[in-house]
């Protein structure tokens, strides 16, 4: 009978069945031939662990001689998972008798499975999160384990393992634990960390411990890397441990009983580093790191070494640590430890784990000390140079660990503020050219290391199309790897942008050029397998156009004399394409751009016709060319038209797909931009003709033909209409060319009202031309509200809702649209409301809710005067108390196939921003005066509206919302006081005391009291985030509370509080 039963009996009366039920079900999960079967025994299995009898099921089936390896894992993952979310369930009484049963299952299993030993740990050191020190007894946790050792030290093993468990428990937020209770926790565990230090060192003894020792000590250090460790420090080692384990033990010239010494004449709130340069611990994971290895043993026992080197590194300068100053003592013995590794990174005959464990302390190292190395010693160069070494090494993933340091090294090269302390501007500027002067050398080194990593693979052409475009993505040296994207895009890039910031543009464009010139002259010798290296090198040169100057007047000619040589290969000609548009201002700015200009225009027409991806990045560069040259090219529209011709209506073989078009739609849109407004109309008349044919066509043919064809025929039309009127910026021509093909639009809108994607292209075309257009829309603005406002009510169509958005933030304070725009918000919303009347209907359809709340918002900012007063505003303040706790797991399969996520978090949000721009209305310079309507409306449902509120903040939203929700919650109090507290004071003393203790609701209470006596809002947020956190620390509180708050229900009587 297991401890459970024969201490407390504690979760009542046993069901054998149960433990016959969860044997036959783990067994049909593992070994039943059928799939369906398996289905149903893991969701059974899934249910029983929410059960209350799991608690006693587990643990019998656990101290069970008779249980099979399978049964003891999935009791113990059981059991600790009770202990971790549902550990309030069990009475109070129950805890001794649980530890106790625990800490049994640790004993029987410390050289047991370590699966099950692993799970039984974390369960006991999720328990000791729950249960403050106190109530533990013996000091707490570590002092009991300490005991626990001292007496049974036969199974010191399994304690380990819970003594390296414990202090990673302490930010484990599965743990149901309440916050207040947390930071107790963590308290707790860090003014034990000398108890724990005592142990682990007296465990150094047994020679067999020694790796699992370490692995501990690395944990505790990871403890906040020493956050407020408030350590008396006194360090008597009365470990009460039998003198047969406890040994002094010496490593070098220092024995424990000298560590204590050293130690307990210090007094600090952190170790300091003199005292664990000379921690026994500490000089154990320093010793044998270049020793031969000669077991497999050894090799686990080095890699766990490495780990603590990196947790002392990453301690060292923890915020708490007490700074370079106090911890430079252990810094002095961490580095040429860590330097005499060095040689192994060359070593051919090491494994690649260890050269990366190895590479991982160099740049630990680096990234830990940047600060220090930043400054030129003789010393941090050293450091510079191994880091080198790491970048030369031909593995990318080795290589790349080392670019977060040279970002941050360069952030501290070039920023003001790590110059700061030196006073005066000539001090900082002379030390600051010091430091660039001395790691010049390092960054050109760095600048020939990356470059070469940029290369296509040898065998790209064997490549899929998708391990292809993953490459474009995350590309070096001969790998792609879809299955592990670590490398982020344009990695090496990234460090070549550093290089230019420490080295200047120009001077890096020097180094890459040379490579470039070099790669052309291997390429023109041997075309076919050369081209690789001319294209990596011009990936480079793209990589750090931005920070070129654009007067370079030495390496840049040179650079655009070479192109033309270049347009042989496909790829190659691609990244030609893609250099030519990143030095689009160069070529603005270059004295003989003018003359350079048709030669460019020449590649990128060579680069539309030659393949897929060449035509893309020729049409983005055709768009940089016109953007930034278009005064120059407004003497060349003709022969822009041409190629724009050519390009839209697929003819001369360019590849040109209909997305890509889009950019030389822009690219000419910006060209007539440039024109005088009396020569720009023709243009646009041109600009529209290759667009406007085939959709007139297809008008023409009518309403059977137009209805029969596919949203994709229609919408690569009007796309490149919304890509016209919003960027040629002539509001004059743009009115007249939406006026002229209103009648087309019109026709579309008639007759494609029920086709969303056609609907939502159309929509944004006419958002694009309102947008530009503006009050020269005239006539044409009032038929489009009038086919819209129509359409709405037979539709339903959620982007009709997002242009009038757009029609409401231009001509909202228009007063001769008035008329229309009352119209056209009365009718919206009316539909709007009516269409949405449950929050199942808020579910089916997010995309109208968030578009209706979107509008809803703007109206509040541009015509208050139309919408406040309006008779409809009551009505959507009531549809928006409905739709606000909208989310995705209301969702049904087929609408969760429909719809992302962000639908519902949008919808949401969307609702929110409504309500805390109607509590905000005051806010405005005009506000005032719609208060008096506002109040009306709101203070009637204010106590409805705070419930719901902090329903969505305790868990009828997603945490994710939790900002937005705060934020609508203290706007609802600033704007109406004490009355708003008093309704929160009613909304939370709904929630039982078994969900949320009187201390916790009085925090949260009187931040709001704050907020509404006019405090900084930043300051409020932690008590308000910490009652969210307590009502969704599990499942049963969440119901709990959800239960007693009800937020889909509008009218609830809440008690009154006196």
């Amino acid at each position: 009978m297991s401890e459970l039963q024969t201490q407390s009996s504690f979760i009542g009366v046993q069901s054998m069945a149960y433990h016959k039920a969860v044997k036959e079900a783990l067994n049909a999960l593992y070994h039943h031939p059928d799939d369906a079967v398996r289905v149903d025994a893991d969701r059974w299995l899934q249910e029983f662990q929410g059960y209350l009898d799991a608690w006693q099921v587990a643990d019998d089936l656990l101290h069970d001689p008779t249980s099979n390896l399978e049964t003891l894992i999935f009791c113990s993952q059981t059991l600790r998972s009770k202990v971790q979310r549902y550990f309030e369930e069990l009475p109070s009484t129950a805890f001794r008798p649980l530890r106790d049963s625990l800490n049994n299952l640790l004993r029987k299993f410390h050289k047991g499975p370590p699966k099950v030993r692993t799970q039984i740990s974390i369960a006991v050191a999720a328990l000791a999160v729950h249960v403050p020190a106190e109530d533990w007894g013996d000091g707490g946790i570590v002092n009991w384990l300490r005991d626990e050792m001292t007496m049974h030290p036969e199974y010191i093993p399994g304690f380990l393992e819970l003594l390296t468990v414990l202090p990673e428990e302490v930010y484990n937020y599965k743990i149901a634990a309440r916050p207040e209770r947390r930071r107790q926790f963590e308290k707790e565990l860090t003014s034990q960390m000398e108890v724990a230090l005592n142990i682990l060192t007296a465990c150094l003894n047994f020679n067999e411990l020694k790796e699992q020792v370490l692995e501990a000590f690395a944990s505790w250090l990871r403890l906040k890397h020493g956050y407020s460790l408030s350590l008396s420090l006194s360090l008597s080692l009365s470990l009460c441990i039998s003198d047969s384990y406890l040994l002094i033990m010496s490593i070098g010239q220092y024995s424990v009983t000298e560590w204590k010494e050293s130690f307990v004449e210090a007094d600090y709130d952190w170790i300091p580093g003199s005292v664990l340069a000379s921690h026994p611990l500490v000089l154990t994971a320093l010793s044998s790191l270049n020793s031969e290895i000669l077991s497999e043993a050894a090799v686990n026992e080095l890699q766990t070494q490495w780990i603590v080197i990196s947790e002392l590194i990453h301690y060292t300068v923890a915020g708490s640590s007490g700074g370079f100053s106090v911890q430079m003592p252990l810094i002095q013995v961490i580095v040429p430890q860590v330097m005499s590794l060095k040689a192994q990174l060359r070593d051919a005959s090491k494994d690649e784990e260890d050269v990366k464990a190895i590479a991982r302390l160099f740049a630990d190292m680096g990234d830990s000390y940047v600060e220090l190395i930043a400054t030129g010693s003789d010393e941090s160069m050293l450091i510079v140079h191994a880091l080198l070494e790491v970048a030369s090494h031909p593995e990318y993933d080795i290589a790349s660990m080392t670019f977060n340091f040279w970002h941050s090294l360069q952030v501290n090269l070039t920023k003001r503020d790590s110059y700061i302390s030196l006073g005066n501007e000539s001090s900082i500027e002379a030390e600051r050219n010091r430091r660039l002067q001395i790691f010049r050398p390092a960054y050109e080194s760095l600048v020939s290391l990356v470059s070469f990593r940029v290369q296509y693979p040898q065998d790209f052409q064997d490549l899929s199309y998708e391990d292809l475009k993953e490459f474009k993505h995350t590309r070096y040296d001969g790998k792609v790897e879809l299955s592990n994207i670590m490398v982020m895009n344009k990695a090496v890039a990234d460090v070549l942008i550093d290089a230019a910031s420490v080295l200047g543009g120009d001077s890096t464009l020097k180094i890459l050029y040379m490579k470039l010139f070099e790669a052309v002259g291997r390429y023109q010798n041997d075309g076919q397998n050369e081209w690789r290296l001319a294209e990596a090198a011009l990936f480079c040169i793209r990589a750090i156009s931005n920070y070129v100057s654009i007067v370079e007047a030495e390496v840049m000619p040179q650079v655009m004399t070479l192109l033309p040589k270049l347009t042989q290969h496909p790829q190659l000609l691609q990244t030609v394409c893609l250099t030519i548009g990143a030095y689009s201002k160069w070529l603005d700015s270059a004295p003989n751009g003018p003359s350079i200009l048709p030669s460019v225009i020449e590649i990128l027409m060579s680069g539309m016709g030659t393949s897929e991806d060449s035509a893309a990045a020729a049409a983005l560069a055709f768009r940089h060319i016109c953007d930034d040259c278009r005064k120059k090219l407004c003497g060349y529209v003709e022969g822009l038209f041409h190629i724009y011709r050519i390009a839209v209506n697929g003819e001369g073989g360019f590849k040109v797909s209909a997305e890509d078009s889009l950019h030389l739609v822009e690219a000419l849109s910006m060209v007539i931009t440039e024109l005088p407004i009396d020569h720009a109309k023709r243009p646009l008349e041109e600009l529209c003709l290759p667009v406007v044919s085939p959709l007139q066509e297809i008008v023409n043919q009518g309403p059977e033909v137009i209805n029969k064809k596919t949203a994709r025929e229609l919408t690569v039309h009007i796309d490149r209409f919304a890509y016209i009127f919003r960027y040629v910026c002539h509001p004059e021509a743009v009115a007249d060319a939406i006026q002229k093909l209103w009648p087309i639009f019109k026709a579309i809108f008639d007759l494609r009202a029920w086709d969303m994607r056609t609907m939502e292209s159309l929509c944004r075309a006419c958002k694009y031309a309102v947008r530009t257009s503006g009050r020269y829309m005239g006539i044409t603005i009032g038929a489009m509200l009038e086919e819209i406002q129509g359409l709405y009510k037979q539709h339903h169509q959620p982007c009709f809702l997002y242009l009038s958005s757009e029609v409401i933030k231009i001509f909202g304070s228009d007063p001769s649209c008035a008329n229309y725009l009352k119209s056209l918000i009365e009718t919206l919303f009316m539909q709007t409301t009516h269409l949405l009347t449950n929050i199942q209907e808020f579910t089916a359809r997010p995309d109208i809710a968030d578009d209706c709340f979107l509008l809803a918002s703007r109206c509040i900012r541009y015509c208050p005067h139309l919408f406040i007063p309006s008779a409809i505003f009551p009505s959507l303040v009531d549809c928006s108390m409905i739709g606000v706790t909208v989310q995705h797991r209301h969702a049904s399969f087929e609408l969760s196939f429909y719809f992302t996520e962000a639908f519902w978090l949008e919808a949401s949000n969307s609702i929110l921003t409504f309500l805390s721009d109607i509590f905000d209305v005051a806010n405005s310079s005009k506000g005032e005066q719609y208060l008096p309507i506002r109040n009306a409306v709101i203070i009637p449902r204010g106590l409805t509206i705070t419930r719901i509120l902090i329903a969505s903040l305790t868990g009828a939203l997603p945490s994710s919302r939790l900002e937005q929700v705060t934020y609508t919650l203290l706007a609802l109090t600033r704007a109406y006081g004490a009355q708003a507290v008093e309704w929160a004071n009613q909304s939370v003393s709904l929630i039982p005391s078994t969900a949320v203790t009187e201390n916790e609701r009085s925090r949260f209470l009187t931040a709001l009291s704050d907020a509404a006596s006019g405090v900084n809002i930043n300051a409020l947020t932690v008590p308000i985030e910490e009652l969210s956190d307590v009502c969704r620390r599990n499942r049963t509180v969440q119901e709990i509370v959800q239960g007693a708050l009800r937020p889909l229900e509008l009218n609830i009587t809440a008690p009154s509080v006196s």
